[in-house]
């Protein structure tokens, strides 16, 4: 249709009237695949597994050219699933886009069937700020009444290990204090209420930037 404009990126249609985007962004793939998915961990127990084979079958057969292919061998399988992880991290970067507007939060994710999950402020009961020394962090949404979004539908996107009451969270944002208090303000302001502020630690989660919807 001619004159006809797509809805922005990461939304499933236009915003109607009185609505308004306040930001949007999507995680970053290094910080998802260190948080998230816990590559750099990973990394260092397999590393020290290459290491100890290196040693053992070095005592066995001795350092040759024979046990140095072998080592080699043990560092291509061990750097697999590392590489794996950082390759699915970026994919769901690349899907992923979080929207926060005046009157809800948008998830759009799906790395194989695109999704979109709208969560209007009446829904929203606490936020939680979790922070990194980065100055990367989540920011979890705990939601009001009995309907759930099933959590291995949101996933990775949700709180960690909170199966049985979901929360929706955007993952390894940038800035993440700063979006916070976008978020902050957003929900106070509809709930007619003065904003307050996130102050988000690493160490405590679940009790920080509590704003009631």
């Amino acid at each position: 249709m001619s004159g006809y404009l797509p809805p922005p990126t990461g939304l499933p249609e236009h915003l109607p009237p009185g609505e308004r985007l306040l930001w949007q962004g999507r995680p970053d793939w290094r910080a998802f695949a260190r948080n998230v998915f816990h590559v750099r961990g990973l990394t260092v127990y397999l590393a020290a597994i290459v290491v100890w084979c290196a040693v053992s079958t070095g005592m066995d057969h001795g350092f040759t050219a024979q046990t140095a292919l072998s080592v080699a061998r043990y560092a291509a399988i061990a750097a697999t699933p590392v590489l794996f992880l950082m390759g699915y991290a970026w994919l769901i970067a690349r899907s992923t886009t979080y929207s926060i507007t005046s009157k809800r939060v948008v998830m759009r994710q799906g790395t194989v069937v695109p999704m979109t999950i709208n969560i209007p402020y009446a829904r929203i009961d606490t936020a939680a700020l979790s922070t990194k020394p980065d100055g990367f962090g989540d920011i979890s949404l705990l939601l009001i009444g009995k309907d759930r979004l099933a959590y291995f539908m949101l996933w990775p996107h949700a709180r960690p290990w909170r199966m049985a009451k979901s929360e929706p969270s955007l993952r390894s944002v940038p800035d993440v204090a700063s979006v916070g208090q976008i978020l902050a303000r957003a929900l106070a302001a509809s709930a007619n209420m003065p904003a307050p502020a996130f102050t988000g630690s690493q160490d405590a989660p679940a009790t920080v930037g509590a704003v009631t919807a």
